[in-house]
């Protein structure tokens, strides 16, 4: 189930919850409503990437606990909150650390791809000190986002 605010304000930003599931895409769908659709591809695989994190490594895909997602936009900043009722974790890069030169891990590895993602498609890649919440932000003028990123 995935719970609204009624009314679901898509182009000023919103909150929405949902059970954690792997079945991301009508969230995701919502979540990229205004993007600009030159950017939803990378940005989409980004938000998956952050939003299977929350569900199976933060709630153990347990299906009574909720993950919520705010998402704000502004003229300058699209902007996602994730939080998920796991124990948290501590990431281990920095999160201002340059995408290239987080260590990619092995071909045969079955996690960790995913905060390298977080870290190629958005400019913010920020954790609460409980390791529970992510807040990732794109800045709309800080880059020529006219190119989709290659991976």
């Amino acid at each position: 189930m995935i719970a609204l605010p009624i009314p679901w304000n898509k182009s000023k930003g919103s909150t929405l919850s949902f059970a954690s599931t792997l079945y991301l895409y009508p969230i995701l769908d919502l979540l990229l409503a205004n993007i600009p659709s030159q950017w939803k591809a990378e940005i989409r695989l980004g938000l998956q990437e952050a939003l299977v994190n929350a569900a199976r490594h933060g709630n153990k895909l347990d299906p009574n606990k909720t993950i919520v997602v705010e998402f704000n936009v502004t003229p300058t900043e699209y902007c996602w909150i994730i939080k998920d009722e796991g124990t948290g974790f501590e990431p281990q890069c920095s999160c201002h650390a340059i995408a290239e030169s987080l260590p990619l891990p092995a071909v045969e590895a079955e996690s960790g791809r995913g905060l390298c993602i977080l870290h190629e498609v958005f400019d913010l890649v920020h954790w609460n000190k409980e390791g529970t919440q992510v807040t990732l932000a794109i800045q709309v003028n800080n880059r020529d986002r006219s190119q989709p990123m290659i991976l």
